[in-house]
């Protein structure tokens, strides 16, 4: 078996029994085959011990290990301090001082003349969000975000909102996204924030009226967001349009997102080709993009 399906109802089983069956397989089959062989759906129990296993390991995660409730740690409990600092020393200025100092387009322009590799830290976003099912909590963002205002005043940007943070936030941990983001624009002035925006989905789940989206955006840019990536999975541009302009209205920039998960350098895969990535980028700089950006739904960003 090239794939193996557990957790929702298939034929498989069926289909398995029907290719196992001799007459079947001697090409002696009619139409009345299944109607005369009802041991076609005797089908033998599925022990399931990986799923089983799986849902097991991500109950613990989430809910915790219920044998182990009130069990005392009796060995080292030392916590990891955050890196030592000066907290009478001001941030240096960094690139969100340059972002409004030089606005939007100047700023695009003097990144692009950069020689150095610009990093945008990723911990308060998709780190947490691919490793620990986005459940880091404002309370640990502020913990260490005096340290990183000060020793890494030189990073390009902070992706730290978007994605699935929104509603991850009120629905599991129970805070204020918007909270989250003022609380860290004030602690960490210096460092442009960067957030994930789904298109026309915004940070949901669905589609949403263009008032919704613009409206989302422009309140988000005036509660410190500078870099909005915006995609659509689907590399569908119509859905980037209303929130690429919304940005455009603000001191923010517009990092326009192409989707890629293919391989260009495969001359069989003519229909996603480089030619079809390269007219996406040339239709999202007519669109008024600062950047274009490559997402890479394995991993890249």
């Amino acid at each position: 078996r090239e794939f193996r399906i557990r957790g929702v109802k298939t034929n498989i089983p069926f289909l398995e029994n029907v290719i196992a069956n001799e007459t079947f397989r001697s090409g002696k089959a009619t139409t009345t085959l299944i109607d005369t062989t009802p041991e076609l759906f005797n089908f033998k129990p599925r022990r399931d011990r990986a799923t089983r296993l799986l849902s097991f390991l991500g109950n613990v995660i989430v809910n915790g290990n219920p044998n182990a409730k009130g069990h005392v740690w009796t060995g080292d409990s030392t916590s990891v301090p955050p890196p030592e600092f000066d907290h009478k020393q001001t941030p240096a200025a960094g690139t969100r001082q340059l972002l409004l100092e030089l606005g939007p387009k100047k700023f695009a322009e003097w990144t692009r003349n950069q020689k150095r590799l610009l990093i945008t830290d990723t911990t308060f976003r998709d780190a947490h969000q691919s490793l620990m099912a986005t459940r880091m909590r404002t309370y640990d963002m502020l913990a260490v975000a005096d340290a990183l205002t000060r020793r890494a005043s030189g990073l390009f940007s902070l992706e730290m909102w978007g994605g699935a943070t929104f509603d991850t936030a009120m629905r599991f941990l129970h805070e204020d996204p918007w909270q989250r983001l003022r609380q860290l624009r004030d602690r960490i002035p210096n460092i442009c924030f960067q957030m994930l925006f789904r298109g026309s989905n915004a940070v949901g789940y669905s589609n949403y009226p263009d008032n919704v989206v613009s409206g989302f955006v422009k309140h988000a840019a005036g509660a410190g967001m500078d870099i909005f990536r915006i995609f659509d999975s689907l590399n569908y541009l119509p859905n980037l349009k209303v929130a690429m302009e919304a940005v455009q209205g603000t001191h923010a920039i517009c990092e326009a997102a192409i989707c890629y998960t293919g391989d260009i350098s495969d001359s069989k895969r003519d229909k996603y080709s480089l030619a079809y990535y390269v007219k996406l980028a040339r239709e999202l700089e007519r669109m008024g993009a600062h950047f274009i950006a490559i997402k890479d739904m394995a991993g890249l960003c």
